[in-house]
């Protein structure tokens, strides 16, 4: 059985580990810094995704500072856990939570070459490349979605 929830700052380990499991096959070395930070100060909504009561997953949603765009951030699912759906259903309840927002007009994600065919799949569309703009060797990928 799955469970999405607000994240919890007792939560910390665990998704400090989700990313480590996705090292280097989605995420830089250098990123865990940045998601550490991101947890403790630039996080607005975060959410983890239990299966069996057990963390498999986790993701956030950010805002533009004229609150009319929100954001898609820092996507991990436990590397035995993926291809299940599970990041799927974890995306979906966060656009319906984003589509619920007076004023939002549109919603978007950066990603890398890596994982974009995920979102693509879930009716983003990309907009932009940039090389090498999160590490050496991994791109960022600029999304916005187009809905299904």
């Amino acid at each position: 059985m799955t469970v999405i929830r607000e994240y919890r700052k007792t939560d910390k380990n665990a998704v400090i580990d989700l990313i480590r499991q996705n090292t280097p096959e989605y995420f830089a070395l250098e990123e865990e810094a940045d998601f550490s930070n991101y947890l403790d100060s630039e996080r607005e909504l975060y959410f983890v995704l239990l299966l069996n009561k057990e963390i498999v997953g986790c993701g956030g949603i950010n805002f533009t500072d004229d609150k009319t765009t929100g954001k898609i951030s820092w996507d991990i699912i436990h590397p035995q856990h993926q291809g299940k759906s599970l990041g799927a259903q974890l995306l979906k309840y966060r656009i319906e939570k984003i589509k619920s927002i007076n004023g939002i007009q549109k919603i978007t994600v950066r990603t890398s070459q890596l994982a974009y065919k995920f979102y693509e799949k879930q009716g983003f569309t990309l907009k932009e490349i940039r090389k090498d703009y999160w590490a050496k060797g991994y791109d960022m990928y600029s999304m916005e979605y187009n809905g299904h």
